[in-house]
């Protein structure tokens, strides 16, 4: 696989975002935090820059090195990266008198100029920096302006590098999309080869020659990645795949039976494994949300090791990870610095004695979907939700019960069908419920009760990376309502979240 475009990661919670812009071009690329990446540079055509929330003034401001990048690579740098170049190289940053935070329009633009090659005049992009560049650095060539800022875009005499001061990946950047394919097609002539077809011809062939007549074992979740992820291994070595879905007990109502059936006729060699008791065991008593996840993910692992050794020379484990997984698992100093354990990153203990072989690690999950289709794989399976791998343990806050476990699995299987038979669930990305850790009063009948709170939560999302709340109709909400507390005992107080993400995130744990 071409690797095409190299990423800088200096902490922004943007820089995803780059990447998804990026992809959307049908460009390979790939992120690395900025003090540890690749020493060989010979795949990649270009190198962009993120943003930071750190100033380039302070003194523990990340500070790459370039060397090898600049002059010799087309590099874009964006935000903290644009700052930087001036800093460093002849120009002066400093302290704005006002924090230039959101939208914002270019009142000039340098006539002739590549990047802004079909760009409108008074094109909206957003800004988010707290520092400005006063003076342009050596060689520094103004290209764009906005009414506050007067160095929006530069680029540098005598290189391929380009600087802006605001975040073109952004939605609000309305043209934003279109001068990332200025800078990396028009300019840095980036091959825009990254397509799902491609995908599946170069995966399959390198899974093939990695994993040769070897026996892979997989862990099925029921869910988009790890069934695309099993069908990939399929094509490639057939019969050698073993495949294994496990029952945590943390699934949804009916869902490990429900998802076994789903596997039949896909020609997939499967075997359920119901280690509900097990799971449910070793969580009595915790409540802590990183703990919970350690310890599922142990679990997970023993369960596997114990099944693997009855099939005979198994050498590999096949994980559904996806890109986001593998970015948030890796520690960046700023926001994009790990906020959550993935079970399914980082190796296995040493007595398992397994390779890892994990064919989705650098899509997102909207270009995993786009794979499953390339595949044939059935639409509804594809259009199947995100589930998180801890299941509902991380949606029931606090200890977890079998009680517990049973309310929400009723709470949820209320909402999920009430969204489909509404004709909603495929308007939603991600929706699930939560159980809060408090009681409230309420009356029913006659009589006063004490009992559970759920939370439901509706998200629309691209990739998962950020995510905003459905607005769902009111009539729908009050239907819900009403059914939960009618049907499912133990609950009588439902309640809507309305956050996004950022600041919050889509689960609650």
């Amino acid at each position: 696989m071409q690797h095409n475009v190299l990423i800088l990661d200096f902490g922004s919670q943007y820089t995803q975002l780059i990447a998804r812009r990026v992809r959307e071009l049908n460009i390979f690329c790939e992120i690395f935090p900025y003090n540890n990446f690749p020493t060989d540079l010979s795949p990649y055509k270009a190198v962009i820059l993120g943003g930071s929330p750190f100033s380039v003034r302070a003194e523990d401001a990340p500070h790459p090195d370039l060397s090898q990048i600049r002059g010799k690579l087309p590099m874009l740098a964006v935000c903290y990266g644009a700052q930087y170049l001036a800093h460093f190289s002849g120009g002066e940053v400093a302290a704005s008198n006002t924090r230039e935070y959101g939208r914002a329009n270019l009142s000039y633009i340098k006539e002739d100029e590549v990047f802004f090659q079909g760009i409108s005049p008074n094109s909206q992009v957003w800004m988010s920096h707290s520092d400005s560049i006063k003076v342009l650095p050596t060689n520094g060539i103004k290209l764009a302006s906005t009414h506050d800022v007067e160095f929006a875009a530069y680029r540098i005499e005598g290189e391929t590098t380009y600087a802006i001061q605001y975040h073109p990946e952004v939605f609000h950047s309305t043209e934003g999309t279109k001068m990332l394919e200025n800078f990396l097609v028009n300019i840095a002539e980036v091959p825009q080869n990254f397509t799902p077809n491609a995908f599946v011809t170069d995966m399959v062939s390198e899974l093939k020659e990695k994993l040769q007549d070897d026996k892979v074992v997989l862990g099925l979740s029921g869910g988009v990645d790890s069934t695309v992820a099993a069908v990939l291994l399929h094509q490639a070595i057939g019969k050698n795949l073993y495949c294994i879905f496990v029952n945590n007990g943390l699934l949804r109502k009916n869902e490990f039976q429900n998802v076994l059936n789903q596997y039949k006729g896909m020609g997939l060699n499967v075997k359920g494994v119901d280690a509900g008791d097990r799971f449910l065991s070793e969580l009595a008593g915790v409540s802590d949300p990183e703990t919970k996840r350690k310890i599922i993910g142990r679990v997970f692992i023993e369960v596997f090791d114990d099944e693997s050794h009855l099939i005979e020379d198994v050498k590999w484990l096949a994980q559904g990870t996806i890109y986001p997984d593998v970015i948030e698992s890796v520690s960046v100093k700023g926001p994009s610095a790990t906020i959550k354990s993935h079970h399914n990153v980082g190796g296995l203990p040493d007595y398992m004695k397994l390779q890892i072989v994990e064919p989705l690690r650098m899509l997102f999950k909207d270009e995993v979907r786009r794979v499953g289709a390339t595949l044939g794989i059935d639409p509804e399976l594809l259009g199947r939700h995100p589930f998180p791998g801890p299941g509902l343990s991380i949606r029931i806050l606090g200890d977890i019960t079998p009680e517990k476990v049973q309310i929400l699995q009723d709470v949820d299987a209320v909402f999920i069908d009430g969204l489909k038979s509404w004709g909603l669930y495929d308007k939603v990305w991600q929706a699930g419920a939560i159980l809060l850790p408090v009681n409230s009063v309420g009356v029913m009948g006659d009589e006063r009760t004490y009992e559970k709170v759920v939370a439901l939560r509706a998200v629309e999302s691209t990739d998962g990376m950020t995510a905003d709340w459905v607005h769902l109709p009111y009539d729908f909400l009050m239907k819900i309502s009403n059914e939960i507390i009618n049907k499912v005992k133990g609950v009588n107080r439902v309640v809507y979240d309305i956050s996004s993400k950022p600041p919050a995130t889509i689960e609650w744990e």
